[in-house]
């Protein structure tokens, strides 16, 4: 099964390096590079849906017709959110299941979001209140130079997608919060219930808001991919039919990673 997957503001693909590692034979994970960043550093970078919306249907391959799932992290969570939207609006295959991690519903009053026009020194704060700077990272370094840029587009997407999410999916949905997360933690993830009319489920794993660096999010994803797979009544094995579940909920304790929330 493979499982695309969106990352944070100001990132590339090197934020899901080492996930192959992490995941089991039967899960494929699809780091999405967005332009302006790594190998597509020189390129523009999209700041509006549509953008968005025309640059995937450019360098990505077509719907799979075999269950798949979206994983976003921050304001990856909105790109998966959106491109899941979108893709049921236009009647084409949705993902058999969204996960969202680190990310505050769309209609979460997020003063981040607003920041992207912020001078330099005032962002650079903002981001550390909102614990979204990468730990140990020195003022008027080498990160800073290289990613403001990065962030403050990817900020005025995050805005825009936010403006036009315009109601809630029909396909299950997974929220993921960081327990040590100032900026989506557990009780604004739960906001994401509204979000689909499908099952909800919410998980708290340790970290703060890059809680996708440890191994807790790779395990729980990768057992989230394979009780997809077997409820969807396909064959673990590249090629397979697609069969969309027309149920899914929350994994019993032998299928689950992580203890329910109480």
């Amino acid at each position: 099964m493979r499982l695309y997957c969106f990352p944070h503001a100001g990132a590339g693909t090197s934020a899901f390096a080492r996930w192959p590692e992490r995941f089991g034979p039967k899960v494929e994970a699809v780091p999405v590079l967005l332009p302006g960043r790594d190998a597509r550093r020189r390129e523009t970078r999209v700041t509006g849906r549509r953008a968005l919306f025309a640059d995937l249907l450019r360098h990505h391959k077509p719907v799979p017709s075999s269950p798949y799932v979206l994983y976003g992290h921050s304001l990856g969570g909105m790109i998966a959110y959106s491109v899941a939207r979108a893709l049921e609006q236009a009647g084409r295959p949705a993902p058999a299941l969204v996960v969202v991690g680190a990310c505050p519903p769309p209609d979460a009053r997020v003063r981040l979001v607003q920041a992207a026009d912020l001078p330099d020194c005032q962002l650079m704060e903002t981001l550390r209140e909102a614990g979204a700077v990468p730990p140990d990272t020195p003022r008027g370094g080498v990160w800073q130079r290289s990613a403001l840029k990065v962030i403050r587009d990817d900020l005025r997407l995050a805005q825009s997608l936010r403006e036009a999410a315009d109601g809630p999916l029909s396909v299950p949905l997974l929220a993921v919060s960081g327990d040590l997360d100032p900026l989506a933690g557990r009780e604004v993830m739960a906001g994401w219930r509204d979000w689909t009319t499908g099952p909800f489920i919410e998980r708290t794993l340790p970290g703060d808001h890059f809680f996708l660096r440890g191994p807790a999010l790779p395990r729980l994803l990768d057992r989230a991919c394979r009780v997809v797979q077997r409820r969807s009544g396909t064959p673990e094995s590249a090629g397979a039919a697609r069969t969309h579940p027309t149920a899914w909920t929350a994994p019993q304790q032998e299928d689950s990673p992580v203890k329910d929330n109480k």
